[in-house]
């Protein structure tokens, strides 16, 4: 299987964390991946965007087109692109600053509180994990225990007392889509 990915918001939401985990959680699974993250002036609030390719056989081209899975923190991103979105594709986005529904009936749509629950952990800037956990539990991208051992090595040092919230994220929103 190969699953052409956008994660997309605003900056600031951790959108390339999020691709990152992914591709490195592929990775650590043996499969062959690629991890482009777009930034500039997203990083003053505009959309940001990473695309990730996961894939168990070679990876003709690293570019997203059209993601057979997407991932939108916010409205804008969903609304520039869900239409570039391949038939069949899988949409997660969050409800919590998504006040409107996909547009499109022929993709599959999850909708997660994930800004609710990341407020509820109690830092909004854990959106992305709860995104990350809500994205396994409806799609087997990575394994989540591969997940949770990315986010132990790279939490360390200065950033260990990062895991436990961002464990905490990613169980809640592996338990929100479940």
């Amino acid at each position: 299987m190969t699953y052409n990915i956008i994660s997309a918001g605003f900056g600031g939401q951790g959108i390339l964390f999020l691709g990152k985990m992914l591709a490195i959680a592929g990775m650590k699974e043996g499969k062959e991946v690629s991890w482009i993250p777009s930034y500039g002036p997203e990083m003053r609030g505009g959309t940001a965007n990473c695309s990730v390719v996961i894939s168990d056989k070679k990876i003709g081209a690293p570019t997203v087109s059209n993601p057979n899975l997407l991932i939108a923190l916010n409205r804008q991103s969903l609304e520039k692109f869900e239409k570039t979105m391949e038939k069949d594709g899988i949409l997660l986005y969050n409800k919590s600053l998504i006040e409107i529904d996909p547009s499109r009936s022929d993709i599959r749509s999850t909708a997660v509180n994930m800004t609710d629950i990341a407020n509820e952990i109690g830092n909004v800037k854990l959106s992305n994990v709860v995104a990350l956990g809500a994205l396994l539990a409806i799609e087997k991208v990575v394994k989540k225990d591969t997940v949770i051992g990315c986010l132990k090595d790279m939490l360390t040092g200065k950033k260990e007392a990062l895991l436990n919230p961002n464990l905490e994220a990613l169980e809640a929103g592996f338990r929100a889509a479940s």
